[in-house]
């Protein structure tokens, strides 16, 4: 019999994060507050899972990398509307717990 573990509060606000749409690594850095250390492995963990897509994107700037964008696909969404129910979690970007 498999356990599911309540997700973590990053990875909880990770999960909110994107039901705005999708967003880069570092733009999710910027909206959680979450360190690369900590974003990168959630982000795979959740690709993993299949709650995730992700697809590198051109750059629209010449000289600029390929940037890797996320995306919650139909069972993430399902899953993050089940994750809510346990309450909320901090506001995005360092606010308070309620």
């Amino acid at each position: 019999m498999k356990r599911e573990r309540a997700p973590s509060k990053s990875t909880r606000l990770v999960l909110q994060a994107l039901l705005s749409g999708p967003d880069y690594g570092y733009g999710l850095m910027k909206t959680t507050g979450l360190k690369s250390g900590t974003l990168y492995p959630i982000l795979m963990r959740l690709t993993d899972r299949g709650f995730l897509t992700s697809q590198w994107l051109e750059p629209e700037t010449q000289g600029r990398p390929p940037r890797q964008s996320y995306r919650l696909t139909g069972a993430g969404r399902t899953y993050v509307t089940g994750v809510s129910d346990a309450g909320p979690v901090a506001d995005i970007k360092g606010g308070a717990s309620a």
